[in-house]
């Protein structure tokens, strides 16, 4: 297997940190605007349904531009790609502050988007190959954002909107991408491409990316219409890249164990784990009757809990190994699951942050070993390919798990009490937890990086 030369570990620090800046930017910013719908309505003069699209329109244009980002990788290099996304990003977001109507915001997002959607597999992309042996010692610190950023995102998000008003949810945002681009173009590397020249799958690309943005709204937003098409088009898509030599999504990728393991996981993790997350603050609005300020406060123990795990996982992973690692992981936040499954019995708020704290740890050694397996497997020509397809596989099962959750509490709010079920929901996410256990089991013993 081809792997990178080893690089200096102050030279790995820095482009971790602007590759964590970066992510920091994207998954802020998908979270930041969920505090500030009503006043954006309020302001616009729009329905809070028309304006509820600023949300969506950023997460489909961001899952259509994720399929491209291998290719893109390939062609043009990872440094170029991903300096092209973060400029984007700021456009739009700057572009989104002096929105004057709905439709304009909405557009504006879009932008913002594929910007966003890029800068996650390129930014993975970019680190695993300058890594190559280093990856498992550092992939917890480049993996943070994740587990922080969602928290933030509500807190910096509902201080802005109090203080400032709605469009400082995107002005306050648009130094740090200046500076984020500003800091990668010194810092980043500039390895030519790779030398890839094949054709871009057009075909490909007019399935997969309306399929899967279509399929993750349907899902999102309960349209069967729009899920049903998506699913149709990502089969197509999945019959055309058999016949193709060179598809947008290898799906080839898939002989390796390595990747097929890690994929079947984060799939699973996506659809269950990290899916579930999407109850807890809803729980603390609707039934604890907490501000989204307060919400994000409550759920601080979780951040907590996956940041001390993070950052700690490069030696964890070295001492323990993938396999065990995960399951550990996968124990921990089963375990800090069980008491939301008790919630019409009233648990106490102790009781209730503890459970946070042990679930976070968990989801933090969940983190490391997928990644590691994941891009370790792999030569490091196809890294690209490879964090491109993990980012759909990641996704698509977010958003199915996100869907069947929130149709569980829909039907059981009707017949039993928000506390009730909320409790029957997270009985549902601890057994879809539990499957994750099975693909753990098939990690490999030691990190292959």
């Amino acid at each position: 297997m081809t792997t990178a030369v080893a690089r200096p570990d102050a030279a790995l620090w820095k482009l971790g940190g602007v590759l964590i800046m970066g992510a920091v930017l994207s998954i802020l910013d998908a979270t930041i605007v969920t505090v500030g719908i009503d006043s954006i309505a309020r302001d616009l003069g729009s329905p809070v349904t028309t304006v509820q699209w600023v949300a969506s329109a950023y997460l489909l244009a961001a899952s259509a531009a994720i399929p491209l980002s291998g290719w893109l990788t390939d062609r043009f290099g990872g440094r170029a790609v991903w300096l092209t996304a973060v400029a984007i990003f700021t456009a739009g977001t700057l572009l989104c502050g002096f929105a004057w109507s709905a439709p304009a915001l909405i557009a504006f997002r879009v932008l913002h988007g594929l910007g966003g959607g890029l800068m996650q597999p390129v930014g993975q992309a970019v680190f695993a190959q300058a890594a190559g042996p280093a990856l498992g010692r550092m992939i917890g610190v480049i993996t943070l954002p994740a587990t922080v950023a969602p928290v933030l995102g509500p807190l910096l998000g509902g201080a802005l909107v109090a203080d400032f008003g709605w469009r400082w949810m995107f002005f306050g945002v648009v130094p740090l991408g200046l500076a984020t681009f500003v800091v990668a173009r010194r810092l980043l590397p500039a390895p030519a491409p790779s030398g890839a020249r094949s054709p871009l799958d057009v075909r490909g690309i007019l399935l997969l990316s309306p399929g899967l943005a279509a399929f993750v709204y349907g899902l999102a937003e309960g349209v069967a219409v729009a899920g049903v098409a998506g699913a149709v088009l990502v089969l197509a898509y999945g019959v055309h890249a058999c016949r193709t030599p060179s598809p947008v999504l290898d799906l080839k990728l898939f002989r390796d164990r390595g990747f097929s393991v890690a994929s079947v996981s984060t799939f699973l993790l996506g659809a269950s784990l990290y899916s579930s997350m999407v109850l807890l603050p809803l729980y603390y609005e609707q039934v604890e009757h907490a501000s989204p300020w307060e919400a994000g406060l409550l759920l601080a123990p979780q951040a907590l809990g996956s940041a001390a795990v993070l950052l700690a996982g490069g030696r964890l992973l070295a001492r323990f190994g993938p396999r065990r690692m995960m399951l550990a992981g996968i124990g921990l936040s089963l375990l800090g699951t069980v008491v939301f499954t008790q919630l019409a019995s009233a648990p106490g708020g102790v009781l209730l942050t503890a459970s946070l704290l042990i679930r976070g740890a968990g989801l933090g050694a969940a983190t490391a070993p997928g990644m590691t397996t994941l891009y370790g497997s792999l030569e490091r020509s196809r890294i690209p390919r490879a964090a491109s397809a993990f980012n759909v596989i990641n996704r698509v099962g977010g958003s199915l798990g996100t869907a069947l959750l929130a149709a569980i509490l829909h039907s059981a709010l009707t017949s039993s009490s928000p506390a009730t079920a909320f409790g029957t929901a997270f009985t549902w996410a601890l057994g879809l937890s539990a499957l994750t256990l099975v693909p753990a089991a098939f990690f490999p013993r030691r990190s292959t990086r």
